[in-house]
């Protein structure tokens, strides 16, 4: 099968496309003929040896994957050929869905929201996973409340504001002046992160109590900027650590969250409503093919893409 692949860590060069043995289906797990797959920066962490240095190379990339069940493995009874499914892999090995063919446990494989095509469907599982994992089982939305999404424009960050409002909430979102207008049609306002200070606004717009809920994307100072922006008894999640003191989480009662996304078919089972109530659609920057696997590195190194930029496998 065709995959891409790295040999050493690197630049978005070092990724290439090449015949790779295809994986068979073991045990609990089937194999997958995968249509799409996704760009996300953990993918450029893995390629540069930041995110798993003792990955053992040659190594397959890649985390998302949509497509059809083309092989069942043993002890496999919740699946059948045919089926159309989403997930995010696990990274241990890469990920490795980069690929015409993915082999995952079936306990991380879910049925693939039959209102998405492949593209949406494989934009969603880790993004969309973790805005979800923020958003509604750690913060807790609820009607009524403020919550400020950092880097509103980006893959987590424009789930979490799908999310939020469709728990009731209205929100605030960070993103450049370029992307403020897809910050709107997304259903929240913008703050030029670049020439407005978050806390001013968040305390202007709450009539100096602060936002109920923060999803941090940023990680560093921003997380304790974000507890600025937070009312008392307020919380915070975070995808990346913090770096500065922390002093007005028992002053003032709140709780910090850090999120890491755990593999599991739940998470989507309870996202796909939201999506097939068409709740919440993933954003798409860009469609690539596979043979442009290191413009889409490219791209994710820049930055600031506005919306999820997908892997055309099929």
């Amino acid at each position: 099968m065709r995959a891409a692949s790295i040999k050493e860590f690197g630049g978005p060069d070092v990724l290439e496309v090449q015949e790779v043995r295809t994986p068979i289906a073991g045990p609990g797990e089937v194999l997958v003929r995968v249509h799409a797959s996704s760009a996300n920066p953990v993918d450029a962490l893995v390629r540069e040896g930041a995110a798993n240095p003792r990955l053992a190379l040659p190594a397959v990339l890649g985390s998302d994957v949509a497509g059809v069940v083309a092989e069942i493995g043993p002890g496999v009874s919740d699946f059948a050929v045919g089926d159309e499914v989403f997930y995010t892999s696990e990274l241990a090995d890469g990920g490795a869905a980069y690929a015409e063919f993915h082999a995952a446990s079936a306990a991380i494989v879910a049925p693939k929201p039959a209102a998405l095509s492949f593209g949406e469907a494989a934009a969603i599982p880790l993004a969309g996973g973790t805005a979800w994992e923020a958003i509604v089982r750690r913060l807790a939305v609820r009607p009524g409340q403020v919550v400020l999404v950092h880097g509103g424009s980006g893959g987590v960050g424009s789930f979490a504001i799908q999310f939020a409002r469709a728990a009731g909430a209205s929100v605030l979102a960070t993103a450049g002046a370029d992307h403020a207008e897809l910050v709107r049609e997304l259903g929240a306002t913008p703050i030029d992160y670049k020439s407005e200070d978050f806390v001013e606004v968040a305390r202007e717009h709450t009539g100096g109590r602060g936002v109920d809920a923060v999803l941090d994307t940023v990680g560093g100072e921003n997380v304790a900027r974000s507890l600025s922006a937070t009312r008392d008894g307020g919380r915070v999640a975070t995808i990346l650590a913090p770096d500065t003191a922390l002093d007005s989480l028992y002053q003032r009662n709140q709780t910090l969250y850090g999120i890491f996304l755990t593999r599991e078919r739940a998470r989507l089972l309870e996202m796909t409503p939201v999506f097939e109530r068409g709740l919440a659609r993933p954003r798409i920057g860009k469609v690539l093919g596979l043979d442009q696997i290191a413009e889409a590195h490219r791209l994710l190194d820049a930055g600031h893409n506005g919306g999820k930029i997908v892997i055309d496998i099929g």
